[in-house]
């Protein structure tokens, strides 16, 4: 009868060596590996986020930008009643707030037609209404009643003539003291002349209590119902003020509606190149200690 020996294999000093020191490797650089590859996943994630935040900011302020009426933006360097400039003098980074008029776009584009032509009549010669052919004085006061949540009105609004000189210091009512009342003082100097109904619906009449009279008048003008403010304040909050008239002695952070564009914010600078405006936007985080910021500019014709 045979009998069969069953030998038991184990292994050898050499194998558990081996094996020893390979997962030792594995253990130190396998585990880095990973780590590494999730850090590297982390900060793409990271890095798409701020990518698309500050893209995001950077549009959204371009929009608003696009229909400003050029002579007016401004840069201060702190609160409503701070040190400002015209968009062609800043320079550097102390200028934290953008300000500027923007132009009545919605009632431009109206529904069929313009609500406001923008065309005065020059040759009626009247200082009392301004004739404005084609334009429905009732339509545009309904449509700023809806985008200003009834804040606002035909009567709150203001024309720009095209080609007329204005003074960026004094003629928008970018001035106040803080313990006076800003706006503009009169037709004749400024460079926005506030307006109310005028005796049809093609009219503008003066809500100053004083008439056009030594006005100059141009036959190209429009029409504006708010200013917008954009400011970095110093917890990274970048904010839009809109809904206000500074030629009626308004200040935006006092009378304006506020909407938060953006937190995490390091940097909003802005610069004009002749008429262009060029902005810059960046966006922070923090991963592992290190702040990580993502930068978008874009210019603005």
């Amino acid at each position: 009868m045979k009998k069969f020996i069953q030998i038991k294999k184990a292994f050898t000093m050499m194998e558990l060596i081996i094996v020893i020191v390979v997962m030792g490797l594995l253990s130190k650089y396998g585990i880095e590996f990973m780590a590494q590859a999730y850090k590297g996943f982390i900060y793409s994630k990271i890095n798409n986020n701020l990518q698309n935040e500050s893209a995001t900011a950077v549009e959204y302020i371009a929009k608003k930008l696009s229909y400003r009426i050029k002579d007016s933006v401004i840069g201060r360097k702190s609160d409503a009643t701070g040190t400002f400039t015209s968009i062609q003098n800043v320079s550097g980074t102390s200028y934290t707030t953008l300000e500027w008029v923007g132009t009545d776009i919605d009632n431009f584009r109206g529904d069929k037609l313009p609500n406001w032509s923008g065309i005065i009549d020059v040759n009626e010669g009247n200082a009392s209404n301004l004739i404005s052919p084609e334009t429905n004085t009732t339509k545009i006061n309904s449509l700023i009643n809806i985008l200003s949540d009834n804040n606002a009105s035909l009567s709150n609004s203001a024309l720009y003539f095209i080609g007329s000189n204005s003074d960026v210091n004094s003629s928008y009512g970018w001035i106040w003291s803080g313990t006076g009342s800003g706006g503009v003082s009169n037709q004749k100097d400024a460079a926005m002349h506030p307006i109310t109904y005028g005796t049809n619906t093609t009219d503008f009449s003066s809500s100053m209590g004083v008439d056009f009279n030594g006005t100059d008048v141009y036959e190209y003008y429009k029409l504006a119902w708010t200013a917008y403010a954009i400011k970095l304040a110093s917890d990274g909050n970048l904010t839009l003020y809109y809904n206000y008239q500074p030629w009626n002695g308004d200040r935006f952070d006092q009378d304006a509606n506020s909407s938060l564009i953006m937190q995490n914010v390091s940097t909003f600078q802005f610069r004009s190149i002749g008429s262009l405006i060029k902005i810059q936007v960046c966006v922070k985080s923090k991963l592992t200690g290190e702040e990580y910021s993502i930068c978008k500019e874009k210019t603005i014709y």
